[in-house]
């Protein structure tokens, strides 16, 4: 008899903001390894539903031999929706949007309106309200607590280290949409590079893909080619990853890195981005 497959080490349980609305699914991977004194390690991953399986196996698979990995155990907080698809596309919109926001035709027929803005709103909920939740569960390492985000989720991260620098001590920006309403994130990191040395000390790690500017081989000639020129024309991805990371780089207690993942597109970037960030936030560090 056939059995429904499950995600190792992991359970998941439905928790709701105390101030109303949709519960949000939360995805918790625990390791079954010896638990470091100080705490785990942890890293707060958006967009669980599509990805939680991913970081659960690279962990489970990598952390396992630490000496041919440089990669150590640590708690994975996936932060998703309950919901059988990969994405939330209307609740992510308004989630992940940095204010002020703006109203968005329905993304399916009959759907509703698609609002964005939520973005302080959902990060006053992970650290006021889902942390002390985690910490109830699992004893973490308040001093090694990293967050990862693609696209919209790439966005948000970076909006809530210009925010809330003091929140998390790594923070992962995948094919952040930069460009998003107007590229304000660019003048948030502006303002936020003007308030001087970053207290506590951090890590930012920005990633893009090659085909994420540029068309892929199997996307020459198709139907679409010229659509996706003109939306790499505007996003710019790659381009504005690299040159945000150039622009944190000015930060003196704010480490920075950017990778360039080749023969990625902006959906096929998610397996490498993630196994990166893993080793980002997880690594041994050099000797």
């Amino acid at each position: 008899m056939a059995a429904q497959a499950l995600i190792p080490d992991t359970i998941h349980f439905d928790l709701a903001p105390r101030s109303g609305g949709a519960p949000y699914r939360i995805f918790l991977r625990i390791p079954t390894s010896a638990r470091p004194p100080q705490g785990w390690p942890v890293l707060y991953l958006l967009d669980a539903n599509a990805m939680i399986a991913t970081v659960a196996d690279i962990l489970r698979v990598q952390a396992a031999y630490p000496l041919g990995t440089g990669i150590t155990d640590g708690v994975v907080v996936g932060i998703g929706y309950p919901t059988d698809g990969a994405y939330d596309s209307v609740r992510r919109s308004w989630d992940m949007g940095p204010p002020p926001g703006q109203v968005y035709p329905p993304h399916t027929p009959g759907g509703p309106d698609v609002r964005t803005g939520g973005a302080d709103e959902f990060l006053a909920f992970i650290e006021d309200e889902l942390k002390p939740e985690i910490d109830r569960r699992v004893m973490v390492d308040r001093q090694r607590q990293a967050i990862f985000g693609h696209s919209f989720g790439g966005l948000f991260v970076l909006h809530a280290l210009f925010r809330r620098p003091a929140v998390f001590s790594a923070w992962v920006s995948a094919s952040p949409a930069i460009w998003w309403e107007g590229a304000g994130i660019v003048a948030e990191a502006e303002r936020f590079l003007a308030q001087g040395e970053i207290e506590p000390p951090g890590r930012v790690l920005l990633q893009a893909g090659e085909y994420e500017q540029a068309l892929a081989p199997f996307q020459t000639g198709a139907a679409d080619a010229e659509k996706r020129i003109m939306g790499f024309a505007e996003s710019r991805i790659v381009d504005n990853a690299r040159a945000m990371a150039e622009r944190l780089a000015r930060a003196p207690n704010l480490a920075t890195e950017f990778q360039f993942l080749p023969g990625e597109t902006h959906m096929s970037v998610l397996p490498s981005a993630l196994n990166l960030a893993v080793r980002f936030v997880f690594g041994t560090p050099a000797a």
